[in-house]
């Protein structure tokens, strides 16, 4: 999916994660759990650098309310910040790595809540068929049963 696409697809992705929260899903046994609301963290900093003003109080998966709260609130503002965003070629911002794109960091922020509404689409789907939770796999988690 190109850009365009996970832009118009943002406010979707955003429901169908918190539908997902709402609905009692379980994400402790995914990275999710700590991910989502960095991502969600990061993504405030890049929209109030092109100007919103979004202001984070939660901390863990309560911070997904909270920002479509003030999503749904400012969202002609955010559309507009995003747009602009996207187009600009060269504004950047600080983090502790240095300067990046501005456009960069929005891009990379549309991708990951893309994945994560994807991940979450099939982890509520294997619960209406009722499979078993998923549990850590692989070589490590072999290695430590034997």
């Amino acid at each position: 999916m190109e850009v365009p696409g996970y832009y118009q697809q943002f406010e979707r992705n955003l429901d169908i994660l918190l539908d997902a929260l709402q609905a009692g899903l379980n994400l402790r046994t995914t990275a999710l759990e700590t991910s989502l609301p960095l991502e969600i963290y990061v993504l405030c900093e890049v929209l109030n650098q092109g100007g919103a003003q979004y202001r984070l109080t939660t901390e863990g998966l309560a911070r997904v309310q909270e920002f479509q709260t003030q999503f749904v609130a400012q969202q002609a503002e955010t559309d507009a910040i995003m747009r602009r965003l996207l187009d600009d070629q060269r504004s950047s911002m600080r983090t502790p790595e240095g300067r990046v794109l501005t456009k960069e960091m929005l891009i990379r922020r549309l991708e990951y809540f893309n994945e994560a509404a994807r991940q979450v689409n099939v982890m509520r789907n294997q619960q209406a068929l009722g499979s078993p939770n998923q549990r850590k796999s692989g070589i490590g988690a072999e290695l430590q049963k034997g």
